[in-house]
């Protein structure tokens, strides 16, 4: 479907031309492109049935629009928009990120200065070139330089791990207070993606103003950006938090509305439509009897929306799991009663993939063994890194080291709270090959192996494979070794990873590190589909990192698995008829 691409070029189109001074038609476009993203239709579907006719169809889109749309389908490209960026030939969605800045601003700036780039803009503040321009000022010009930098750092969307917790605090703030019914967090936070653009937070409450107000003194803002009745904006340590208002009958609809995906609610009010509802943000409404079920945004007969049980019961469904709201199959499994049971946090039973002060990590085996049984697990993986291509330093462990180092598991084995395996985590070549001796996997409980080196090799995925099928691999650690925001990692066609995993019963790892969640949901997906085994780790240096298992559940939810596809959610027992199977 790309109706989303298509009203991405119209929106483009629209800030061209206001940066040129043109009147109105800014508006028609933006308006045309807001139209287009949210049909439940997809756009070049309807070119392809009836052309330029079927797409006027479409509300706002009249014929010299609907035109472009099916010029660009067919061509690649608008001639018009083409002449547009000619002329202008500037960064308006990354200057226009500047707060204050606007089209017509990058139009005066660009005809002034020539300023095209972010970086342009900067070097002209810093020079007190802006303040020079007629009706700009040295106010202008200070609030650029104070803002530029943060657009800058905008432009990349925010890491999960990130914001989430700025989240978690945000909420915690506000949800002690007396005037606050519900709270939640929305958008793609909810649904627990790899990265974010920013922080939704949802309120029901009956007294706006009070909820504003004690949003925007939250001592993690750093600065407000707005602050109405209703809604606020705030900027903590880079990231923006937008805060709405609802009133409590319709918290339910707002929280399923602004969760998202688009693609899932678009597929969702389809489906209200052919029974004769009206699903939106207020509620879900029948409007079998209604005239005009376009009149207004609450017409017909209310049927609920104080939760989101009553959103989806209206459509004979069950709640759908935040992070299965992808559009990717969820809806019709609900419908058919195929709907998976998402692993929980609470399901997991020890961790798999661990460091100590052996290797790279700060504590020691016992303090790690310890701090297993204090949040109740059952099981307890020790795999320090092995020396090897990729590993920092001289952090790897000789054969000889990890055969030191099985003593002293030995010896905290003996008056520990829970089962400890000792293993290690072994590299995986450019060739796929595991450079830790054969001789010494297998005389370990458990091998995690992991790419570590030649990471920008591309396409990887016969490494891969050759790594899985290995006769003492167990997991397969961060499959594609990368670092979200910094490193893409290796092309890995993940059916085909998948399948040899299944066959050679070895597991394919979330990496519940932030930094990587890696596999990611379409990864779990994968794996869940051919049957391979899956194993959500933390790939703690310390304690704390424990914590991080939150994340690669949610990752692995994303992939629907269930806790009968999670290796680490058996006990003991299981993990060892797992490993020794």
């Amino acid at each position: 479907m790309r109706n989303a691409e298509v009203a991405a070029l119209f929106e483009e189109f629209a800030d061209l031309l206001e940066a040129q001074g043109v009147e109105y038609k800014p508006n028609a476009y933006r308006r045309a492109a807001e139209n287009i993203r949210d049909h439940p239709r997809a756009v070049e579907d309807m070119a392809a049935a009836g052309g330029a006719d079927a797409v006027a169809e479409i509300d706002r889109v009249g014929d010299a629009i609907a035109s472009k749309v099916v010029e660009y389908l067919d061509s690649g490209a608008i001639e018009e928009l083409e002449e547009l960026r000619a002329d202008l030939p500037v960064d308006m969605a990354a200057l226009t990120r500047v707060e204050g800045v606007g089209p017509k601003t990058v139009g005066t700036l660009y005809e002034e200065l020539g300023i095209a780039t972010l970086d342009e803009l900067e070097a002209a503040a810093e020079a007190g070139e802006i303040r020079a321009i007629k009706g700009f000022g040295a106010k202008t010009e200070q609030n650029i330089l104070d803002n530029v930098g943060f657009a800058k750092e905008a432009g990349k969307r925010q890491r999960l791990g990130d914001a989430r917790p700025l989240a978690d605090d945000v909420v915690g703030h506000l949800d002690h207070e007396s005037f606050v019914e519900r709270i939640d967090v929305a958008g793609s936070i909810r649904r627990w993606k790899a990265t974010i653009g920013d922080v939704d937070v949802l309120v029901a409450s009956d007294d706006g103003a009070a909820v504003v107000d004690a949003f925007v003194d939250w001592d993690g803002a750093d600065d407000v950006i707005e602050a109405g009745e209703q809604k606020a904006s705030v900027r903590a340590e880079g990231v923006r938090i937008d805060l709405r208002v609802v009133v409590p009958e319709e918290f339910g609809a707002a929280l399923q509305y602004f969760t998202g995906s688009k693609a899932h609610n678009v597929t969702l009010r389809n489906l209200a439509i052919d029974r004769g509802l009206k699903l939106n943000e207020y509620g879900v409404f029948d409007v079998r009897d209604v005239d005009d079920a376009d009149a207004g945004q609450r017409v017909g007969e209310r049927l609920g929306g104080a939760d989101e049980a009553e959103m989806y019961g209206a459509l004979d469904l069950p709640v759908i799991p935040p992070e299965l709201r992808e559009d990717t199959g969820e809806i019709r499994a609900a419908l058919d009663g195929d709907l998976p049971d998402p692993v929980t946090e609470g399901a997991i039973r020890g961790d798999l993939h661990t460091h100590t002060n052996w290797s790279d990590g700060g504590t020691t085996v016992a303090e790690m063994v310890r701090a297993a049984a204090d949040r109740g697990y059952d099981y307890h993986c020790v795999t320090d890194h092995a020396a090897g291509p990729g590993v920092f330093g001289d952090a790897g462990l000789s054969d000889a080291d990890v055969r030191e180092q099985a003593d002293e598991v030995a010896a905290v084995r003996e008056d520990a709270d829970v089962e400890v395996f000792h293993g290690v985590e072994a590299n995986i070549d450019a060739d796929g090959d595991v450079t830790t001796s054969d001789d010494l996997l297998a005389d370990l409980d458990i091998v995690v192996a992991s790419p570590h080196a030649a990471l920008d090799s591309g396409e990887a995925t016969d490494r891969l494979i050759r790594a899985v099928e290995h006769p003492h691999v167990d997991v397969l650690g961060h499959p594609t070794g990368r670092l979200i925001n910094r490193r893409e990692g290796l092309e890995v066609d993940f059916e085909r990873l998948a399948e040899a995993a299944a066959a050679a019963g070895t597991a394919l790892e979330v990496n519940a590190n932030p930094a990587r969640l890696d596999c990611d949901g379409d990864a779990v997906r994968a794996a869940v589909e051919a049957g391979a085994p899956v194993a959500v780790n933390t790939d703690a240096h310390s304690p704390s990192e424990f914590d991080n298992v939150r994340y690669g559940v949610h990752t692995a939810r994303r992939g629907w698995a269930t806790a009968a596809d999670v290796v680490n959610t058996r006990d003991a027992a299981g993990l060892r008829d797992f490993l020794e199977g």
